[in-house]
């Protein structure tokens, strides 16, 4: 017997995947490799999926599930506690080792390192692959031996490196039929994905997800070759411009590991280096939030930067109003609120406009970057762990490599700066300028002045 059970998380593709790759080369026959999606919402400190990233996680698997059955690969979807369900599923299969793609968050490292423990004493051997980063956490270090704490020269050493080479998708392995058949015979079956209740229905809110997004690997791959086509040769003015949205829109591919980072930096190192420095750098920056939520697990819910845990910020219940003119799009500033009406009709909010929502959450409301995390984190469909908290901490001034605290984003500066025709704002907000759209809900300049001497009182200066 030389079967192999592979376990996908956030890495739901079939090509460049070195977990599948490796137990696709150990197999002689069909049903030797088998694969397995577990939905886990009860491991301690494990965050459940918000509800965008729940609708692309349907799309994701079904996408999965074909891709794997056209190698010959069943799919397996399970929910509950990994502990148990891994270990119950490789007896069963009668399977000698189970492969997985490594994990960078503090809960998700040690469900991992309790499973890595148990499963040998049974008599299955584990191994664990890197399918998410370029470079691990461990491997990019200081001189002094540290982490980096600092975007630029992180950028500087792993730009001069080789994040090795992508992987082709495997060979099929006879016909998934066949591997079924081979199989023994399964308690619970293969699982069924509509019963996990990841799509909305009632109401269903994402019509236009489904008009915005192809949430699938071929789509992620798509997108790719597009953006490197039409759009990366621009990439430097034109990602400023939330009109056309020339970015990549690669982010949620990303996330679910449709795409891994290793395809990308292949195939823009394709381009002209000129054209696609820029483009690769934000790749990093994602790269460099994972590599901090790795040596700083606390991340998602804690200040980096102690001193602001002084900082007086109003929490959701404290200011009800005002958040929820924010989330909804009603806060008299057109360009924040054209941000966060894309974000609900979309799942995507343009970068330049992410920024200038979080810092008047924050920085003009006074609320705590933490709530405006939490609602990026349940309307975004590129949510991931490491970088929602990192950004929003970024913006805040509490975290790591972040925005000086005086840096406030003046939403109507930067309406003038980056849409001086009104494209977004008219396309997002059609009472504008009318009377049903609501005057502003903050004074800029004095909610400016009042951030900045709090600020003052917890600096010190």
């Amino acid at each position: 017997m030389t079967r192999t059970l592979v376990w996908f998380r956030d890495d739901l593709r079939t090509a460049d995947h070195e977990a599948l790759s490796a137990a696709r080369e150990r197999a002689q026959n069909p049903g030797d490799v088998v694969a397995l999606y577990l939905l886990d919402e009860v491991s301690p400190g494990v965050r459940p999926l918000g509800g965008a990233a729940k609708w692309w996680l349907h799309h994701a698997l079904d996408s999965l599930r074909e891709n794997l059955a056209d190698l010959g690969v069943p799919l397996l979807l399970r929910s509950g506690d990994p502990a148990e369900i891994v270990l119950e599923l490789a007896q069963e299969l009668g399977a000698e080792r189970v492969h997985w793609s490594r994990r960078y968050g503090g809960p998700e490292r040690a469900v991992d390192a309790g499973i890595k423990a148990a499963l040998p004493e049974h008599g299955v051997d584990v191994e664990s692959f890197n399918a998410s980063l370029l470079h691990e956490p461990w491997t990019v270090q200081t001189n002094t031996g540290g982490p980096y704490k600092v975007y630029t020269p992180f950028w500087k050493q792993i730009s001069a490196r080789e994040p090795g080479s992508t992987r082709p998708t495997p060979e099929p392995l006879g016909t998934v039929d066949a591997a079924w058949e081979a199989l023994p015979a399964l308690r619970l079956g293969a699982g069924d994905l509509s019963e996990w209740e990841l799509l909305p229905t009632r109401p269903d809110w994402a019509g236009g997800l489904r008009k915005t997004w192809t949430p699938t690997e071929s789509g992620g791959q798509a997108r790719l070759a597009e953006f490197l086509e039409t759009q990366v040769q621009d990439y430097d003015d034109a990602r400023d411009v939330p009109a056309d949205d020339d970015t990549s829109r690669l982010s949620p591919y990303l996330r679910f590991g449709q795409l891994s980072p290793r395809q990308i930096w292949e195939a823009a190192h394709q381009q002209s280096p000129e054209s696609v420095n820029t483009f690769l750098s934000e790749i990093a920056w994602r790269e460099f939030c994972w590599h901090l939520l790795f040596h700083f697990p606390q991340l998602p819910h804690t200040n980096l930067r102690a001193q602001f845990d002084a900082y007086p910020w109003k929490s959701r219940s404290e200011s009800p109003e005002d958040f929820k003119a924010w989330a909804q799009g009603r806060t008299g500033f057109p360009w924040v609120d054209a941000g966060q009406r894309q974000l609900w009709e979309t799942g995507h909010m343009h970068n330049r406009v992410r920024m200038a929502s979080a810092s008047l959450l924050i920085k003009n409301l006074g609320i705590d970057w933490r709530e405006g995390e939490a609602w990026f984190w349940d309307t975004l469909v590129d949510a991931d762990a490491a970088s929602n908290p990192a950004n929003w901490q970024w913006v805040a001034g509490s975290g790591m490599d972040a925005a000086p605290y005086f840096r406030i984003f003046n939403p109507e500066r930067q309406r003038d700066r980056f849409d001086p025709k009104g494209r977004y704002i008219n396309a997002w907000i059609p009472e504008l300028n009318t009377p049903d759209y609501p005057t502003p809900i903050v004074d800029l300049k004095a909610s400016r002045e009042e951030a900045l001497a709090h600020y003052s009182q917890i600096s010190g200066k």
